[in-house]
């Protein structure tokens, strides 16, 4: 299982836009990824109900977890979006 975190860069944190482009990267990937605070149940990132659930807010660390065929790339590329604030765009 590959783990990465990331400090959430959008002005808003996980809210609206930068949730749904979040999500909508985690589905383009085909892996089943999770995200959550450190040391706290994670949500299933593919859920735009459970990542705007978790209230992550600008400044914030989170963890992302993916199982499978190119894991580590998939966080990389995921890690690269939440690292940009989405809101800027």
């Amino acid at each position: 299982m590959a783990t990465r975190s990331v400090t959430i860069a959008s002005s808003v944190g996980l809210h609206a836009r930068p949730a749904s482009l979040f999500v909508e990267a985690v589905g383009e990937s085909g892996l089943e990824v999770e995200i959550g605070r450190p040391g706290e149940p994670a949500v299933d990132a593919g859920s735009i109900l459970g990542v705007m659930a978790l209230g992550a807010k600008h400044g914030e660390e989170v963890v992302l977890t993916a199982e499978g065929a190119d894991a580590d790339a998939v966080l990389e590329r995921l890690v690269a979006l939440l690292s940009t604030d989405l809101d800027a765009q």
